[in-house]
């Protein structure tokens, strides 16, 4: 099985930590509002991801935060007149109601940021011992420079980054490439005890945190959308391997961007799509098999004639399974002839066909072509004479191939 590594640029043959096991961390979303579609395609790919090794026999541990105390969460709050943990517990729930929406598969832990935070404060702790990290004024920074291989995901330099475009700058920073580990307690925001006084953490070293707890140091695959790279996956990687001495991630997943009617998705253009508002339109199922009609790492653009394009193709593999079902139901025989028997032998093409497209970088695209030709064939080749064991067999390949 080979996946496409963003830390390498290329395609790498797949090699577990641990012999049939996978640690897999998928950054999960800022609870602040509904999901939005833009959310919904790592979940959907990743989770795809995540059901093809386990239909491969792997045993995984997946990993999915939920980010529960981020400056627009507080925003929300404060406009609301109510608690933070009471906006981020609301969506939190409505997020869960449409993954399940969206047959995603709980992961093995869900962990909350502001339930973590113990594990944070020692880590930054970990990282001010060994001198990557320093406090000033109640803010602990990371010191950039220090960490060698910085930049080594997103490939930049950090002599050709300029400061003040999506780094913050401060004159407490020895460094304007610094970053914020650990904040200081503004009024009207949650805040925790520290070492450095009450403040919360900053949104890197979350993630660095339970990724060590739930998985380990060194984890199998990180994984996420590519606006993630820089600089949240690069700062978290400085993080982790300073403080922990071992390589973070031996394998980066990046999903591509999403786009409505070929324009980037944003309130001011109003085209923000919600996965609520979808679920009003159509079954999630079909917004599920419309991201997988693309490759992960290409762009997708959503449209209406594009989201019935997939409903139709959709209604195509569930008509072909109940009449699947219809034909073994009312079978005159049980057996299987030696001509079906020939044929089933023939239908495992459409099943390896499946897994090349599966093993070769998780190209949904092309799993889903073979899956079509199963239903051809399967249409082609069922009718009321045919026995109850052909039409079970070909039905259960089916279901096999598309639960994944």
């Amino acid at each position: 099985m080979k996946l496409y590594n963003t830390l390498t640029k290329q395609k790498e043959e797949f090699v577990p930590v641990h012999e049939g096991k996978v640690g897999m961390y998928v950054c999960g979303p800022t609870v602040y509002n509904y999901i939005h579609i833009g959310n919904a395609r790592p979940m959907i790919v990743f989770d795809t991801v995540r059901r093809y090794f386990e239909y491969k026999g792997y045993d995984v541990n997946y990993v999915s935060n939920f980010t529960d105390v981020d400056d627009k969460i507080i925003k929300k709050a404060n406009e609301e007149g109510v608690p933070a943990s009471e906006i981020s517990e609301r969506f939190i729930a409505e997020c869960k109601k449409d993954m399940e929406g969206l047959n995603i598969e709980p992961a093995t832990h869900n962990p909350k940021a502001t339930e973590e935070i113990d594990g944070m404060i020692a880590m930054i702790s970990t990282l001010i011992e060994k001198g990557y990290a320093y406090e000033k004024n109640g803010t602990v920074y990371f010191r950039t420079r220090k960490f060698k291989n910085y930049g080594q995901l997103s490939k930049k330099n950090l002599d050709d980054m300029r400061a003040g475009i999506r780094i913050a700058v401060s004159d407490e920073k020895e460094d304007a490439m610094d970053f914020v580990l650990w904040k200081p307690k503004k009024e009207g925001e949650p805040a925790w005890v520290s070492p450095w006084g009450e403040g919360r953490p900053g949104w890197h070293i979350e993630c660095s945190e339970m990724s060590k707890k739930y998985i380990g140091d060194t984890i199998d695959i990180h994984a996420g959308g590519e606006d993630l790279v820089f600089p949240h996956h690069e700062n978290e990687i400085a993080q982790s391997e300073a403080c922990n001495d071992e390589k973070f991630a031996n394998y980066w997943m990046h999903n591509a961007f999403l786009n409505i009617d070929n324009r980037k998705m944003s309130k001011s253009l109003g085209n923000f799509r919600t996965v609520r508002e979808i679920s009003e339109q159509y079954d999630l199922q079909v917004l599920r098999f419309f991201m997988l009609n693309a490759h992960y790492r290409s762009p997708l653009n959503f449209s209406a004639d594009l989201m019935e394009a997939a409903k139709n193709a959709l209604e195509r593999i569930t008509d072909a399974a109940a009449n699947l079902k219809d034909r073994k139901a009312a079978a005159q025989t049980d057996t299987a002839t030696d001509a079906e028997k020939e044929l089933l032998a023939q239908a495992q093409e459409f099943v390896k066909k499946f897994e090349e497209a599966m093993d070769d970088d998780f190209n949904t695209a092309d799993a889903l072509a073979a899956i079509f030709e199963l239903v051809k064939f399967a249409n082609t080749n069922v009718s009321e004479a045919s026995s109850a064991e052909f039409a079970g067999a070909l039905l259960d390949t089916m279901v096999k191939l598309c639960d994944v």
